[in-house]
């Protein structure tokens, strides 16, 4: 299957023979997706960065081992960042001690069965509030705080200035928390 992304292939390419200003275009094209794929796995913005940094160094060394008739360059660089994220959350997992006698003391984590449906219930509520927004928000809101795109992507993605985006965004908010409020 052939890239479907020549430009991000291209570059690519170009990143492989050490060309730096190709690397800085494929960085300013790609950069907000792979932190997006980061930020989902981690949870934590901080994180989140770290993880996406490294994973572009790996892109950086090794982009010579691409193969655009395998993968298209969006998915094998996100391969990186998942793969990346994945091994920070095993790495942050094994550093939790527990002396084995403590364990026969420790209460489950697992949800009851009445705060499983409460959940249930908010999610339910939740998603029928987001129905209550214009679809472009809506969709603007799940991008922001889903998927952790910036309001400049967002401003760019949706052709608005940021400060609508911004306005948009609060807007939505105060709109969402009034409706979950009632």
């Amino acid at each position: 299957m052939p890239s479907k992304d020549p430009i991000l292939s291209a570059l690519l390419a170009r990143v492989a023979q050490g060309d730096a200003d190709a690397f800085s275009d494929l960085y300013t094209a790609s950069s907000s997706k792979l932190f997006a794929v980061a930020l989902r796995i981690l949870r934590n913005r901080e994180q989140a960065e770290e993880v996406v940094q490294e994973a572009y160094v790996k892109i950086w060394n090794h982009a010579g081992d691409f193969k655009p008739d395998i993968a298209a360059p969006i998915t094998w660089m996100a391969a990186i960042v998942r793969n990346r994220s994945l091994d920070e959350v095993r790495r942050k997992a094994g550093k939790i001690f527990v002396d084995d006698g403590a364990l026969d003391n420790l209460e489950s984590d697992d949800e009851s069965a009445v705060t499983l449906l409460e959940r249930q219930d908010d999610i339910a509520k939740l998603n029928k509030c987001l129905e209550g927004l214009e679809t472009e928000k809506r969709k603007m809101v799940c991008l922001a705080y889903l998927d952790g795109m910036s309001r400049e992507d967002l401003a760019h993605k949706f052709g608005k200035p940021e400060g609508t985006v911004k306005t948009w965004l609060r807007r939505s908010l105060m709109q969402l928390k009034g409706c979950l409020e009632q």
